[in-house]
């Protein structure tokens, strides 16, 4: 299992990364837009681009954003921080393409509400029907193991290290509690989002920025550490692990496209949920997911473990990868340990509700509205069995599903990029290369 984990990894490396670089050029650097994204996003007249931007951000946002930078540091140095922080730039690219085309193919529903994706996309906009079907089941497996099963592992995990409470407890009670949002439906997830989102990000980081505040006088070192080591071999300095600049390109860029989730297909089913907004600009709101996971929360975490890790060397020796960022936060005058399992907690619970969405649109697509409770029911299922296993298997399989996923998205992708490239062609009236 896992070599099929590896391969997946490989193959996403490849695909992802040689993707968001063609966008990245032939739609001029779009990244340099984001702070018009970031204006449409909190505009008071739409907010149900901002809810649809935070669903998505409830799913991206979660563990791979604490422990993943850690384990990424550990494996491969301080460099992994800077090539993770690039590999988010260029995935902005990616993710304005694909959430503009969600938003052209999409379709309304009779009650109103708008339902879209990449199989919507590869159905009406290439008539790849096929393609469609294997998106969607992708979707459903993936969205079982990584948005279910892995995170309620993560939540049993993080709270059993404070609380002696059996796994089956916590299992059933994460359960219970996102089938109260889930059952809502994705307006309810959306209002749930909105303020989860916003909330559990400014705890983990007020800790994050106490820290960096405490250990002001390593960060220049502690970001020279991180640029140089990702282009110069770096003996081991203090807490930071010596590495080859091999070791953090390959880490870095595998932990970027894996917490941002550009090009996957899975923030353009969020996206089409907005209601008023024109395709373009939602997709400009959308791209700004991957800069504030990646680019702000990614970067936050990393140069608050490296400047740490400097600062205090002596608290990291013989401490493994995943239990880096404990370390970390122990810095904190009081309550460490437990301010970083509460924020474990959230962003793994915020995980579920918002990979339930990905799910349910793929699950409407293959057998309309019929069949969404009873995959609710197998969600909330597969949240308590979560709780309870081992997860090495289902690791290396949804792995695997998230790569399969993102092969017909980058298809869809491909095989439009025009539409993408002449529209915004027609907004800045700049040619591209044929």
């Amino acid at each position: 299992m896992q070599k099929i984990s590896q391969l997946a990894a490989t193959g996403q490396i490849l695909l992802l990364l040689g993707t968001h670089l063609y966008f990245t050029f032939r739609l001029r650097f779009i990244q340099r837009k984001i702070p018009c994204g970031i204006r449409l996003s909190f505009s008071g007249k739409n907010n149900t681009s901002y809810s649809a931007l935070a669903t998505a951000l409830a799913a991206t946002i979660g563990t791979g954003n604490i422990i993943g930078i850690s384990t990424a540091i550990a494996v491969g140095g301080a460099g992994a921080v800077f090539w993770c922080w690039i590999t988010g730039v260029l995935g902005i690219a990616t993710c304005y393409g694909e959430c503009f085309l969600s938003m052209k193919y999409r379709k309304t529903e009779k009650d109103g509400k708008r339902i879209g994706g990449p199989m919507y996309v590869l159905e009406r906009g290439m008539q790849q029907k096929g393609l469609a079907v294997l998106f969607s089941v992708f979707t459903i497996l993936a969205s079982l193991g990584i948005g279910s099963s892995v995170q309620a592992h993560s939540i049993s995990a993080a709270v059993t290290e404070q609380i002696p409470v059996s796994p089956h407890i916590i299992g059933m009670a994460a359960g219970v509690l996102a089938g109260k949002v889930i059952i809502g439906g994705s307006r309810q997830i959306g209002k749930v989002c909105t303020w989860l989102v916003p909330v559990m990000s400014a705890f983990y980081l007020g800790g994050c920025i106490f820290i960096l505040t405490k250990n002001y006088t390593v960060i220049p070192e502690a970001v020279k550490m991180i640029v140089t080591s990702a282009f110069v071999p770096e003996a081991a300095a203090g807490g930071v692990v010596g590495t080859t600049v091999m070791a953090g390109l390959r880490t870095g860029i595998s932990r970027g496209l894996f917490t941002n989730e550009a090009g996957l297909g899975s923030i353009p089913m969020a996206a089409a949920t907005a209601q008023h907004a024109s395709p373009r600009d939602q997709a400009l709101v959308s791209m700004t997911g991957p800069f504030w996971d990646t680019v702000v929360m990614c970067a936050i975490t990393g140069i608050a473990s490296v400047s740490s890790m400097i600062a205090h060397p002596g608290n990291y020796a013989g401490v493994p990868g995943e239990r880096m960022c404990f370390a970390v936060f122990r810095e904190l005058p009081v309550w460490g340990d437990e301010m970083l399992s509460v924020s474990l907690v959230l962003f793994a619970f915020a995980t579920i509700i918002g990979w339930n969405v990905y799910g349910e649109c793929a699950v409407r697509y293959l057998f309309g509205e019929k069949g969404v409770r009873i995959y609710q029911v197998v969600y909330m299922m597969c949240v308590y069995f979560g709780a309870v296993i081992t997860l090495d298997v289902v690791w290396g399989i949804s792995d695997l599903f998230n790569f399969l996923m993102a092969v017909p998205n980058l298809i869809c992708l491909l095989g439009l990029r025009r539409e993408i490239e002449i529209k915004e062609l027609l907004f800045t009236g700049r040619h591209f290369l044929n």
